[in-house]
């Protein structure tokens, strides 16, 4: 007879006591994994976390832009050159071995990533987090970072953002211009963002057309709504679905269909 060793329970976020959480507590579950030094794949409502030996490999969230976009829209990188694959430690693992980047700038670029897409995985969602054992993306060439950098730099960019302009809602909503009688000069930076404002697009949206880290997009738009120059518009419902009208002939088939059944 075959025993099978069942991982131990994950722990359940107390949302209760979540105001008063010591930093180092963003996620209870990724604690207790970098406890265990797990190894595996901790699916979240905004991003999910890569984790080999309870270590953080690699981070996604359809929010951040990836490090392919980082490094090719600004001309870092060739686009015909970046080895296009959704493992992106394999990535960085074959330009290394190409010599298409120098070692240091590519750990740069990916740990600004990663750091950029943990931020949106460790935000609070209305769904528990869940953890699939043993499939994760391979460490690659670059060092994975302990979880307490992460928890402790996700907090920092938090906290940041709250004393820029506190009303995480902006962060997710459609942006609108505002149109104040002395507008304030912006940075070009800021000039970049405020052109993309449309009623429709969000921040992260915005980044990702930029080729920017959603972070640092983030900083722009709180300082550009502190500024007076930006608010939140509402998310645009989706329109419901179209019932067709019933017409004569569907009547006539229903009818033929009642009275088939009805012969059985």
């Amino acid at each position: 007879m075959t025993v099978v060793e069942t991982p131990p329970p994950l722990p359940v976020r107390d949302r209760a006591a979540a105001p008063d959480r010591a930093p180092g507590a963003l996620s209870p579950m990724l604690i207790r994994l970098a406890e265990e030094r797990a190894t595996g794949v901790l699916i979240r409502e905004h991003g999910t976390l890569h984790l080999a030996e309870g270590r953080v490999v690699h981070a996604e969230s359809p929010l951040a832009p990836g490090l392919d976009v980082l490094l090719t829209a600004h001309g870092t990188l060739d686009p015909a050159v970046w080895p296009w694959t959704d493992d992106i430690p394999a990535a960085a693992h074959r330009l290394l071995a190409a010599g298409l980047l120098p070692r240091g700038a590519l750990e740069v670029a990916r740990l600004g990533a990663l750091f950029d897409a943990g931020y949106f995985a460790l935000a609070p969602s209305s769904t528990p987090g869940r953890f699939r054992y043993g499939a994760t993306s391979a460490a690659g060439p670059l060092p994975a970072i302990p979880v307490t950098a992460l928890d402790r730099e996700t907090l920092r960019r938090r906290e940041l953002l709250d004393r820029l302009w506190p009303d995480p809602a902006m962060d997710g909503a459609p942006l609108i211009r505002a149109d104040p009688l002395a507008p304030p000069p912006v940075t070009l930076r800021q000039r970049a963002v405020l052109d993309r404002v449309d009623g429709v697009r969000t921040a992260p949206e915005i980044a990702r057309e930029l080729g920017r880290p959603a972070f640092h997009t983030l900083v722009d738009v709180r300082r550009l709504a502190a500024a007076g120059l930006l608010v939140k518009g509402r998310p645009v419902a989706s329109a419901p679905p179209r019932i067709p009208p019933v017409t004569d002939p569907d009547i006539a088939l229903l009818k033929r269909l009642r009275d088939a059944l009805e012969a059985l």
